[in-house]
């Protein structure tokens, strides 16, 4: 099968690998109907996260269960699945309390199991997924009807950034009447606009200086765009909104200068949910949330325990977040897909294998 490794800093091949195969009881076999790059890619991508070693990469997609393992009861071959980005067991007490990413037995694609056996990334034309039982999520419509429907890109944001823009606005705690700030404007943020706006948002400031992914965001629910960043965003913000500041903001990019104009983009009590991986020295500087009374939450998305609140409003068209989606390529041109993104071409690359 085709499947993408990442070899070093900018070095990211689609190559011949071998099919994958149940490994234990708990496992099921996948083909990938559809993968993606995503943001958090491009930091092992750039060099910023070292490879030390070449490995599968990728780990978002919707697929199609061709074989389950003994103990897999939740889905039977031929359903479609999206996965969640990290894979979970659903019993232990993270999972039983909604957070699986915080699994006990957490795994991700591109990783080693508990059993020690090598993990399939999400990039390829067929994965193995351990931990099937609850990491498996059946969509409940074949397809041939998703397809024709258009909803594959839609339901694949499902996987990581629909649900991690969603958890960043549930971590804010948004809700009706707010005013929000995104802090972002890549894939996660374009989808913290859709969830802040379906949580009730009034008004949704982004925070982008590109045109074009200003534009998706306003398509998608922002009110309003400011272009400036740091301190001179924060007074554009306080501008715009007449002398105020917002309600909530979501930190959706993971470095220290966007976690500093989430916090400052938000009135005393005010609230951030924070989901940007961190990079570049990310700090919560304590004495300021004192200050100011903010609350910040947030951190690694639990997609599996979001999805079934989500997907019911992608099937009826009520969001639409495969919009993030602005170019899509076969399988087998990965590494252009990846310099796509890394040079801004791209918001977020679909692959078709």
């Amino acid at each position: 099968m085709l499947a993408t490794m990442i070899h070093a800093a900018r070095d990211v091949r689609a190559e011949e690998r071998p099919d994958p195969v149940l490994l234990t009881p708990h496992d099921a076999v996948l083909r990938v109907v559809a993968a993606c790059v995503c943001g958090s890619d491009l930091w092992p991508y750039r060099g910023v996260t070292p490879t030390k070693e070449p490995h599968p990469i990728g780990h978002e997609l919707i697929g199609v269960v061709e074989e389950v393992g003994a103990e897999v009861t939740s889905a039977e071959p031929g359903d479609v699945v999206v996965v969640p980005f990290s894979l979970s067991c659903g019993r232990c007490q993270s999972c039983r309390a909604g957070y699986p990413s915080a699994c006990d037995r957490v795994t991700g694609f591109g990783s080693t199991d508990r059993e020690g056996h090598p993990v399939d990334g999400a990039q390829s034309e067929r994965v193995r997924i351990p931990l099937a039982q609850h990491s498996l999520f059946p969509v409940g419509r074949p397809l041939a009807d998703l397809e024709a429907a258009g909803l594959v890109p839609h339901l694949l944001t499902l996987s990581d950034v629909m649900s991690t823009g969603h958890h960043a606005a549930v971590s804010a705690g948004v809700g009706p009447g707010d005013t929000v700030a995104v802090v972002g404007d890549g894939a996660v943020g374009l989808c913290g606009v859709i969830a802040a706006r379906r949580l009730g948002a009034e008004r949704v400031v982004a925070f982008s200086r590109h045109p074009d992914r200003a534009a998706l965001a306003r398509e998608l629910g922002a009110t309003d765009v400011v272009a400036e960043r740091g301190e001179e965003g924060v007074a554009a913000l306080r501008e715009l909104l007449g002398g105020d500041l917002a309600d909530a903001a979501l930190e959706c990019v993971g470095t220290e200068e966007s976690m500093a104009q989430a916090l400052g983009s938000v009135r005393g009590g005010g609230r951030v949910g924070f989901v940007g991986v961190p990079h570049g020295g990310s700090q919560v500087p304590i004495g300021q949330l004192f200050r100011r009374n903010i609350t910040v939450g947030g951190g690694m998305a639990p997609a599996r325990a979001h999805m079934a609140e989500l997907l019911p409003d992608v099937l009826s068209g009520a969001i639409r977040p495969g919009k993030v989606f602005d170019a899509e390529m076969p399988l087998a041109d990965v590494a252009q897909a990846y310099a796509a993104m890394d040079e801004r071409r791209a918001t977020k690359v679909l692959l078709r294998p």
